[in-house]
């Protein structure tokens, strides 16, 4: 716990953990006894220097409830949003005071108590504002951060080319790593056109015993700073009425080649001081879903991995991050043998998540929808988030598979 923390003490100047403990206690403590347990006659609230009493108070206290629970998130998370309107929020404060006390206070009471006060809050409010970079820091590009080459494996569609655009426009050279060498020849040629980086094309089947090994062997030459283990196969129906073989290629390309990849490349960022390792998850990691059940497992399987390796490499300068998306506007659904499926995520959006989260914390879903529904079975019974599941699932599977 003391290791914990200290991570999440660090993240922030002492005197920001200060107003995030006050708002925590603000969220928790004050607000819901100020709603619900003080008495309407005895409430009263104060925006701008008004003051607002009885039933009035209780409503707008839910305004000053939303703004402290958003204050706990911005400072824990450290959210660029938080730049300008927390500073903003503590000047209203400043203004309410001191209208309070010279106003309604009035004579040297109010002069004795208000500047002191006014002030305090007018301190607070001048450095939120000149805190700018704390909350809204613009990272430094990938390849100054990590180093000049990455390997992109499934790289030649959907998430995975997405992650190659997005590295080459930050100046990485990437690996790319696929089945199809035609599309990653296109990919290729299109990344050095556009961008002017180095690539390197790595045809690679993980879903062979032997496929992550041979591109190991391939990237000899080739100091690897960013891991993006993309490679992914899913596979939707009963579990008796699916291919063994194909089962034991998902495990091998889901859970298999991403450990070999990592376990191989990862020694030279820790003799490196510094480098990043990305596993594209899913949100089916975070509930066992019926008729994609082994899906779900491998999922389940890469985010654990990538959570641990976070809290195990952070010190030797590695970043870890695992990035869950939802449904994506990919061919994945039809290679999975899904139906039916609705319009997903634009790939591009997952990364962008991905790459805003990279360094700041261990995983991160893609979309508030999918943040909803991959929470949602923390509010049921663990029965009835299996059916629940079930019958989300079981629209997407095909007839003679469910």
């Amino acid at each position: 716990m003391e290791s914990w923390w200290r991570d999440v003490l660090d993240r922030r100047p002492w005197w920001m953990n200060i107003l995030m403990f006050f708002c925590a206690f603000m969220t928790f403590v004050y607000m819901p006894y100020d709603l619900l347990i003080k008495p309407i006659a005895e409430d009263h609230e104060v925006w701008f220097g008004i003051i607002i009493r009885g039933g009035a108070a209780k409503f707008t206290a839910l305004l000053h409830w939303a703004v402290y629970g958003l204050g706990l998130y911005g400072f824990w998370r450290m959210r660029a949003w938080m730049w300008p309107w927390a500073a903003l929020y503590v000047a209203q404060v400043a203004f309410s005071m001191v209208v309070y006390y010279l106003v309604h206070v009035g004579g040297a009471p109010g002069w004795l108590f208000g500047i002191p006060v006014t002030m305090f809050f007018v301190l607070i409010a001048r450095a939120l504002w000149d805190s700018q970079d704390q909350f809204g820091k613009r990272r430094p590009l990938m390849r100054d951060r990590y180093g000049e080459w990455a390997l992109v494996t499934g790289a030649s569609a959907g998430i995975g080319t997405e992650f190659a655009r997005a590295l080459a426009r930050e100046g990485v050279s990437c690996v790319l790593s696929a089945r199809r060498k035609p599309r990653l020849t296109e990919l290729a040629k299109e990344l050095e056109d556009h961008y002017g980086v180095q690539t390197k094309i790595a045809v690679a089947d993980l879903s062979k015993p032997t496929g992550a090994e041979r591109l190991v062997e391939s990237l000899k030459d080739t100091e690897i700073s960013i891991l993006i283990n993309n490679a992914g196969l899913g596979y939707a129906g009963r579990f008796d009425k699916l291919d063994a073989a194909r089962m034991k290629q998902l495990i091998q390309v889901n859970c298999v080649a991403p450990v070999m990849l990592t376990s191989a490349l990862v020694q030279g960022m820790r003799e490196r001081g510094r480098g990043a390792i990305v596993f594209t998850s899913s949100i089916a990691g975070r509930q066992s879903l019926p008729l994609h059940g082994l899906y779900s497992a491998t999922k389940a399987f890469d985010s654990r991995l990538g959570e641990a390796l976070w809290c195990e490499l952070r010190e030797d300068g590695i970043d870890v991050l695992t990035v869950e998306p939802g449904p994506v506007d990919t061919e994945f659904v039809e290679v999975a043998g899904e139906i039916n499926r609705e319009r997903g995520e634009p790939p591009a959006d997952v990364v962008d998540t991905a790459f805003a989260a990279l360094g700041r914390q261990p995983t991160v879903i893609s979309g508030w929808k999918n943040y909803f529904l991959a929470n949602l079975s923390r509010f049921l019974p663990s029965t009835a988030a299996l059916f629940v599941a079930k019958s989300f699932v079981e629209k997407q599977t095909p007839a003679e598979l469910r």
